[in-house]
């Protein structure tokens, strides 16, 4: 049997960037690369570490705003003419847009993780919502990683129909799962002695990392030796408030890129772990990260995050921290609480493996094959 050559082209992958596109490609690609039917290449820009994985091509871009752009379709293209691929996937719009703009018709899958331009201003220049729509409209099919953003899709971008339109949700590695032994050393070693929140993922706007801040300062004047933990880079518009926060809160511990490896035992430390986002989240891979790992999440009450995590999370209204900080103080003095909801949990997250997205992904293959 002939073996299928497939090819991914994402802007980021894990474990060189962290966010939840990332590690949503790098998961694919793993399940892929495992497939005795499959050749699978992905290729990507390097933005902080080289991967050495043969199949994972890595290009060397500017990294400043949207300077990679010439560069990552030039090379991408020149990539895919050398090679026969049976199966394109772009992930997200970034990640389809040299296939948006190649000049002769070629079927390809586009991935769109969320609606986040059309939601809030990502930059002055509404680069986003063009790349979103024209990625909507050339690609032969979609996928998208929940039923809320599948809708949002059929209703923000004129003309599209909805059954072209596929939902795999995402899914978590088995590296997720509790280190309470590891965790103690680590926060031993940071000189931790109290409770402790959590933040992990892009330092963006609309992640609502300011509104973390205010709530946990409230929050602190309630538990004194509480401990806010905030992961992970700024985006290019956050650099300068992200640097403004590090001279100002010196009780923060900002741990800026923190390696994969690392990653499930900060979870494991954690008391209680937050993503207070106000838009542009599909699907929220931390907060089940988080929860595999044995801690409990609180959540913006977003559309995606009340699908995926359906009763297994507390879920406060975006842009209320205030209310955010009760809500913390309420769950950090609840030990059974946090007990009774990571407990119920852990039967839920299971549905969240690759396994079960690989094969609903090799659908949408065969589908794009006989289209």
């Amino acid at each position: 049997m002939k073996k299928l050559n497939i090819c991914l082209i994402s802007l980021t992958v894990a474990p060189d960037s962290q966010d939840g596109s990332a590690k949503f490609i790098k998961g694919v690609f793993d399940y892929l690369n495992k497939q005795d039917h499959i050749n699978v290449k992905l290729i990507s820009a390097k933005w902080n570490i080289k991967l050495n994985d043969p199949n994972i091509i890595q290009i060397k871009v500017i990294k400043k705003s949207f300077l990679w752009i010439p560069q990552f379709i030039v090379k991408v293209r020149k990539f895919i003419k050398r090679q026969s691929f049976d199966i394109i996937h772009g992930n997200g719009p970034k990640g389809s847009l040299p296939l948006v703009l190649l000049s002769r018709k070629r079927k390809f899958i586009s991935t769109l993780h969320d609606l986040g331009p059309f939601e809030t201003k990502f930059s002055i220049i509404p680069l986003e919502k063009y790349l979103i729509k024209r990625a909507a409209k050339k690609a032969t099919l979609l996928t998208t990683c929940s039923n809320s953003i599948r809708q949002e899709i059929k209703n923000t971008i004129n003309g599209i129909n909805i059954d072209k339109i596929h939902n795999l949700y995402s899914a978590i590695e088995d590296k997720f799962k509790p280190y309470p032994r590891e965790a103690q050393k680590l926060k031993e070693k940071l000189g931790i002695n109290g409770p402790i929140i959590l933040y992990i993922g892009r330092i963006a706007l609309y992640k609502g990392v300011d509104d973390i801040i205010s709530a946990y300062k409230s929050a602190k004047q309630q538990i004194p030796n509480l401990t806010l933990i905030l992961g992970g880079k700024p985006d290019f518009s956050m650099e300068k408030m992200y640097q403004e926060w590090k001279r100002t809160y010196d009780d923060i511990h900002f741990l800026g890129f923190i390696s994969e490896e690392e990653i499930p035992l900060y979870y494991s430390m954690a008391d209680v772990f937050i993503i207070y986002s106000y838009a542009a989240e599909g699907f929220g891979l931390t907060p089940v990260e988080a929860i595999a790992c044995g801690t409990p999440v609180i959540c913006s009450s977003l559309p995606a995050f009340k699908e995926v995590l359906q009763d297994n999370a507390v879920f406060v209204p975006p842009n209320n921290p205030k209310l955010l900080a009760k809500e913390i103080i309420n769950l950090i003095n609840d030990e059974d609480k946090r007990s009774k909801m990571i407990e119920k949990a852990q039967q839920f997250i299971k549905r969240y493996t690759w396994d079960s997205v690989g094969k609903n992904l090799e659908e949408v293959y065969r589908k794009l094959l006989t289209n």
